[in-house]
């Protein structure tokens, strides 16, 4: 009996040993893995979260597992390669929303090669080098949204890209931007671009070709500057027949205009809220919708009438200059003008002349006898 007990304590006792040991190696590789956590941050697992800490950098000293990243609503004005001195394997989210960041540098994300979700949401991007991303990038989602307040610049700085090394990109959020009209050739490269947001963006037109390359499934084109849908855009809609598109909140003009706009609506499938579109002017026609507006009511508004009245006064205008232009060239030649007249009523008086002495020698039979002998 004794025996037995001894060896039940030895066993358990060597159970204990080995358990406390493997716990401390399982401690010691977390403590390797993680080279523990930045100052200033919070982690949990494989999530680091560094937010609102006014930091003017990214910090360096991240665990070598960060599987998501948040640096938000810090004071970072530029990020760069140094920004990433680590390789980061595991990085797949990469959040650095409100940091008031104006420049994105070269090979930014090169140490990051399986990122796939970036937002760089609500920054003052001035610069996005074409170079920020590896060829063989990852990336999936990329959000933009309120990064660009001047469209004289948004299209230099969307260059990037065009660059063709984003080619696993299907989403693009460019929502809240100052754009205006998009340009050709940004989304030619993204082959694999399914949704494209353009929310709020100030759109008034899309240029042909535009749309042509990406296989988009999904663009949001509400509370943009659209007042219609020229032939031009049309033909963009048209060349994705699955292509859903959302068009509420835009400026509808209802009047004599939009014949073409409501013929295309009425026989597209691809706007999912067509019954939420509504007129903004004339003023009588405001919150109406679109597809109920009478054919009778879509007339030009008096601001065009005004338009045409404008036009006619200033035609008239410019037959009146065109007149007194005239009567001022006529003043400045009038002793020439004077002269050629005084020439032409001296030949039509001679002429005339020469006819009445024709007339006087035919009356008479002698001098008309006289004539022909003369003649002959």
């Amino acid at each position: 009996m004794r025996r037995s007990c001894g060896c039940n304590r030895g066993q358990i006792r060597r159970r204990l040993v080995k358990s406390a040991v493997l716990n401390v190696l399982f401690l010691l590789v977390i403590a390797l893995s993680c080279h523990g956590c930045p100052d200033k941050c919070l982690c949990s697992s494989q999530t680091v979260k560094c937010q609102n800490q006014n930091l003017d950098a990214i910090p360096h000293s991240l665990p070598n597992n960060t599987k998501f990243l948040f640096v938000t609503g810090n004071s970072i004005s530029r990020i760069s390669a140094a920004s990433f001195p680590a390789r980061l394997d595991q990085l797949t989210d990469l959040y650095l929303s409100g940091n008031e960041v104006e420049y994105v540098d070269d090979m930014v994300f090169h140490n990051l090669p399986n990122l796939q979700k970036l937002d760089l949401s609500n920054n003052q991007i001035l610069n996005f080098s074409k170079d920020a991303f590896p060829d063989d990038s990852k990336l999936q989602l990329l959000n933009l949204s309120r990064c660009f307040q001047n469209h004289s610049t948004a299209d230099l700085v969307l260059n990037f890209l065009s660059r063709g090394n984003l080619p696993r990109l299907t989403n693009l959020d460019l929502s809240s931007n100052d754009l205006v009209i998009l340009p050709d050739s940004i989304l030619t490269n993204l082959s694999s671009l399914a949704s494209l947001s353009l929310q709020n963006s100030s759109i008034i037109s899309i240029h042909n070709g535009t749309l042509k390359a990406p296989p988009l499934q999904d663009l949001d084109l509400r509370d943009n500057s659209l007042r219609d849908l020229p032939l031009s855009m049309q033909a963009e809609f048209n060349l994705k027949p699955g292509l859903r598109i959302w068009l509420a909140g835009n400026p509808w003009r209802c009047d004599c205009f939009i014949d073409e706009t409501l013929a295309w609506l009425r026989n597209s499938t691809q706007v999912v809220d067509l019954q939420n579109l509504t007129c903004a002017d004339p003023e009588a026609l405001r919150r109406h919708l679109l597809l109920q507006v009478e054919q009778s009511k879509l007339k030009c508004s008096s601001e065009m009438e005004g338009v045409l009245e404008t036009s006619y006064v200033f035609l008239g205008l410019v037959l009146a200059l065109i007149g007194v232009i005239f009567l001022l060239v006529l003043y400045l030649n009038r002793k020439g003008i004077k002269r050629w007249m005084y020439n032409i009523r001296d030949a039509c008086r001679d002429h005339m002349e020469g006819y009445h002495y024709r007339y006087e020698i035919n009356s008479d039979p002698r001098l008309a006898n006289l004539s022909i002998n003369s003649d002959v």
